[in-house]
């Protein structure tokens, strides 16, 4: 299920609010792979409303570097902190309860972040609209589309109140056309929420069709290998040239990243 979790206070002042991520020097071992690090000297700022993309080869770290900074999980060393107060995670998988119709699971989440009775139906009406299901409170999980399953996911998240959103490849199952239309529809609900995005995905035409910075990690240990400002305005599409020759050069770093570690 969507994840609430964060430091700081809960009621940051955005209007003030310049660091919505911060991590320091950040390692993280685990006991089975012998105490060969994940991630190494992770040194990350995302900017309060920044929408940051990691890429990097699988096993690399980045699930693992969500995890943290939702605090699901506790650094081997280094510092991670979240002063804009609380990030909500949202998985590849919709995650919703299937007993529970597209409304109910948005409500619940609005029950957990403490908003009275009375505004958890208006306030899930509103967030079905903001993610264009307007309607679709009664509609019960099976009877959604992926898509629309992402988006009731996605409803959900934003209903923690969180001012950072971490986003584990939430597109990677869905196909192309869907993908598609999601991806403008991030973008605009982004842009109109004000949120922080870190979002994490193998595509890397996706990270540059959507962020405005594109992080890159090394095969294990995972450390920032490079990072690229995507400055091509929006709204962009995955075809677009622009798009396509900058994922170019993403792709040939990524390709000698894993020939490097492959050696």
């Amino acid at each position: 299920m969507t994840a609430l979790t964060g430091s700081g206070t809960d009621k940051a002042d955005t209007a003030v609010l310049t660091e919505a991520v911060r991590l320091v020097g950040v390692s993280k071992h685990f006991a089975k792979d012998q105490g060969a690090p994940v991630l190494d000297g992770i040194d990350l700022t995302v900017a309060a409303g920044e929408f940051v993309c990691l890429l990097g080869a699988s096993g690399c770290g980045k699930s693992t570097l969500l995890n943290l900074i939702a605090g699901l999980d506790q650094a081997s060393s280094g510092q991670v902190s979240v002063p804009a107060g609380r990030a909500a995670l949202m998985f590849q998988e919709s995650a919703l309860f299937p007993w529970l119709s597209a409304g109910r699971n948005i409500e619940l989440a609005l029950r957990l972040a403490g908003v009275p009775r009375a505004e958890r139906r208006p306030e899930t009406d509103r967030l079905l609209e903001l993610v264009r299901l307007d309607g679709a409170y009664n509609k019960r999980v099976h009877e959604l589309s992926g898509g629309m399953r992402q988006r009731v996911a996605l409803a959900r998240a934003l209903a923690q109140k969180a001012q950072v959103l971490l986003m584990d490849e939430p597109f990677a199952a869905l196909d192309a056309i869907t993908r598609d239309v999601l991806h403008e529809e991030l973008t605009s609900l982004w842009q109109k929420t004000g949120v922080a995005i870190v979002f994490v995905t193998h595509n890397v035409r996706e990270a540059v069709r959507l962020g405005q910075r594109v992080i890159l990690l090394s095969s294990r240990p995972g450390r920032i290998v490079r990072e690229w400002q995507v400055a091509i305005d929006q709204p962009r599409r995955i075809e677009d040239q622009p798009v396509a020759d900058l994922a170019r050069e993403i792709t040939d770093q990524l390709h000698r990243e894993i020939s490097r570690h492959g050696k």
